[in-house]
């Protein structure tokens, strides 16, 4: 038996254009004598869906488009698909995989373990499966899963969500081939995850595994594919390239058909660099703007990490020609600050216009102030952040332009930002990064290019927000080194300050930074989407309460 791998990028909601994806991947594997070609979960209508599946005209269109124009293509070839699927168009939702065979759909499988935790909200829509069966496909028993399914292994994991764990459920069967379908989301991390866990599974079962997971990114979901083959042995012995679409091949007797790779790999090979961070975000990015009718975007340059980072990526993902850098000092700007905004400007050959904001900054201090006197306080600084914000939505709203946020955890976790100011944007490309990995981010930029692309002047200053003379982060934050580790902790290990004042840190530095943390939540629920990159985003993953009588030093009994 000869099987195709179908790594695809759905849209969401785009039924014609994913079903016309999935029929071009079907004729190519037929054309290559695959007897079977497996698509991710939820391929019919890209996952998550969401609320599109409350809506009872959304979930019969789906149904109809694979009747009418999938199931004529599984001639010559069987096909796995993933869909949401209402027996005979009636009673509960289910997340399936669709077996056909010969034009008709012979079987329908179930997914019996739904993700209810981190950014995933299943039981908002769907019924969990009650039976699992196996498919007898040219007399091989296929052992047929969806994504949460296998993730349940209590040899492999210390605690299981759990009681079922369909794939021993299968196996018990007869199952000698595991086949997973999955829309598994990207962060740091994952794909060493994925790989001992389904290593583990192969050699547990002593059954090839064949794993094929969706890629693209979807709001602010970033899905890398990774798909994946292993052998009863528990080697890999096909994979898919991440981040982009792919069709491979492999053999049920386990010896990889690819051209590209056509080698046995250990699970040791597997090293998730900057490399990978940035092309998840490249990922992100270019099918945030693709998928919402976006080419060109727009951002402000103020000659600090962040803007850089954030204009080199925008830059690789869609053409020079297509960014625009606004360079907009206000009368506390440095001299060079205007100079290295300009000089990364040069090197990535984007658009740059300069706007001073003094004029108008002045106007509204003569406007609101008695006497026309500064008084330096907060309200004037995030005056000056309001200001550049109004440009840049301005030319965005005349010329078209998308504009990119470009703050980052860091900065959002302690409220470091200033709402209606450079919290404007579609999108926010680093707000899941700390600011210690954007720095890495930008050394890993420069080294890709053999040349400093972001001057050397911009890694190597002190960061400010320049809203006031000789201000600097530090002033009112820590050194970003231990901030970002009191964070981490905070943040993605649900730590609680005596946990982390107990590693070393001070105690009254974690109190400040957990009140900052608590007190800016009402900002970032007002913030641009942002991309997904750690195991713990601020958004869909991270839904802590804006109003609220308890902090995260009230529940701490040993503060």
């Amino acid at each position: 038996m000869y099987i195709a791998i179908a790594q695809i990028n759905p849209t969401v909601g785009d039924l014609q254009g994913n079903i016309r994806k999935m029929i071009d991947y079907i004729r190519r594997a037929r054309d290559e004598k695959a007897d079977l070609i497996v698509f991710p979960e939820m391929s019919v209508t890209g996952y998550p869906p969401r609320d599109l599946l409350l809506y009872p005209e959304f979930i019969r269109r789906t149904h109809n488009i694979i009747e009418t124009e999938l199931q004529p293509e599984a001639y010559g070839i069987s096909v796995i698909l993933g869909a949401p699927w209402q027996e005979e168009g009636k009673g509960p939702l289910l997340n399936s995989a669709l077996f056909l065979q010969e034009g008709r759909v012979v079987s329908v499988h179930h997914k019996v373990l739904l993700p209810n935790y981190d950014v995933f909200d299943e039981k908002r829509y769907f019924m969990p499966g009650n039976q699992c069966f196996l498919v007898d496909l040219h007399g091989k028993k296929v052992a047929l899963t969806i994504c949460e399914d296998i993730w349940n292994d209590k040899d492999y994991f210390e605690r299981n969500r759990y009681s079922r764990n369909p794939v021993e459920e299968l196996c018990q069967q007869g199952g000698e081939l595991i086949v997973n379908i999955s829309a598994s989301p990207y962060h740091l991390g994952k794909l060493e995850e994925r790989v001992h866990m389904l290593s583990s599974l192969s050699r547990k079962y002593g059954a090839g595994v064949i794993y094929v997971n969706q890629v693209g990114g979807n709001d602010e979901l970033i899905f890398d594919g990774s798909s994946m083959a292993f052998s009863p042995q528990g080697e890999i012995v096909n994979r898919a390239r991440p981040f982009g679409e792919e069709l491979l091949y492999i053999g049920d007797d386990f010896v990889s058909l690819s051209h590209q790779t056509g080698k046995v790999e250990t699970t040791e090979e597997f090293e998730e660099d900057m490399g990978w961070v940035y092309a998840a975000l490249k990922l992100g990015l270019g099918d945030y703007l693709a998928k919402n009718g976006f080419h060109k975007v727009a951002l402000g340059l103020s000659g600090g990490i962040d803007s850089a980072v954030v204009a080199a990526i925008a830059v690789d993902t869609v053409g020079p020609e297509n960014v625009l850098g606004l360079i907009m000092p206000s009368p506390y700007s440095s001299q060079h600050s205007k100079k290295d905004a300009e000089h990364l400007g040069k090197n990535l050959g984007m658009q740059t216009r300069l706007i001073s904001i003094e004029t108008p900054f002045e106007a509204y201090i003569n406007l609101l102030n008695e006497n026309g006197e500064p008084l330096m306080d907060l309200a004037e600084e995030n005056l000056q952040a309001r200001i550049r914000g109004n440009i840049l939505m301005y030319i965005s709203n005349r010329e078209g332009w998308m504009v990119l946020s470009p703050g980052n955890k860091s900065e959002l976790a302690v409220g470091y930002t200033t709402l209606y100011g450079d919290m404007c944007g579609g999108v926010a490309v680093l707000a899941d990064l700390p600011k210690m990995m954007v720095y890495s981010l930008a050394n890993y930029i420069n080294r890709q290019a053999c040349t400093d692309i972001i001057p050397q002047s911009i890694l190597h200053k002190v960061p400010s927000a320049e809203l006031r003379p000789n201000q600097t982060d530090q002033d009112s934050l820590p050194p970003y080194e231990i901030l970002d580790e009191i964070l981490y902790y905070y943040i993605e290990k649900n730590k609680l300050a005596s946990e982390i004042t107990a590693m070393g840190y001070n105690a009254d530095m974690v109190h400040d930074v957990i009140r900052k943390v608590d007190r800016a939540e009402y900002k970032r629920q007002q913030a641009p989407p942002g991309l997904r990159i750690t195991c713990r985003a601020f958004g869909t993953g991270h839904r802590k309460p804006i109003s609220k009588k308890v902090s995260g030093l009230d529940i701490d009994t040993k503060k």
